[in-house]
């Protein structure tokens, strides 16, 4: 019985080492996204790390995790969501029919798509920076 159960450690250990050594899941792990990219579609993504509940909506930080937002309505019946579109249309000068929640309409970090025809990402990048201060 202990045999057994020494051979089948080692057999898993061998099945988890060729696993997570093989360069192709390394490489997958490592890509690192950028905060603004683009979409398969040509559609322009921004992760948010939406803080609801300030006092007034601003811009805070963008780093790897995403583009950090406060956003002056309380997080309830999507009130956050709605003002969360209405700022960032605000700040890239588009309308508001150009900007998509995507994902996370209940979560704190979401996806925000952008029309394709309406804006570039290094526009949305340098807009963002400038409302940052940076």
């Amino acid at each position: 019985m202990r045999r057994i159960y020494q051979n089948s450690l080692e057999a898993m250990s061998k099945s988890k080492r060729n696993k997570f050594n093989s360069p192709s899941l390394a490489s997958k792990s490592e890509k690192i996204e950028e905060p603004i990219r683009l979409d398969k579609d040509g559609n322009i993504c921004v992760r948010i790390l939406a803080k609801p509940g300030a006092k007034q909506n601003c811009i805070t930080d963008i780093s790897i995790d995403g583009v950090g937002i406060q956003i002056a309505a309380p997080p309830s019946e999507g009130e956050a969501n709605a003002e969360l579109v209405k700022y960032l249309s605000k700040v890239l000068r588009l309308r508001k029919s150009d900007v998509v929640l995507d994902k996370g309409s209940r979560s704190r970090n979401k996806i925000v798509l952008i029309n394709k025809d309406s804006i570039t990402t290094d526009v949305v990048k340098e807009l963002i920076q400038r409302e940052i201060g940076l």
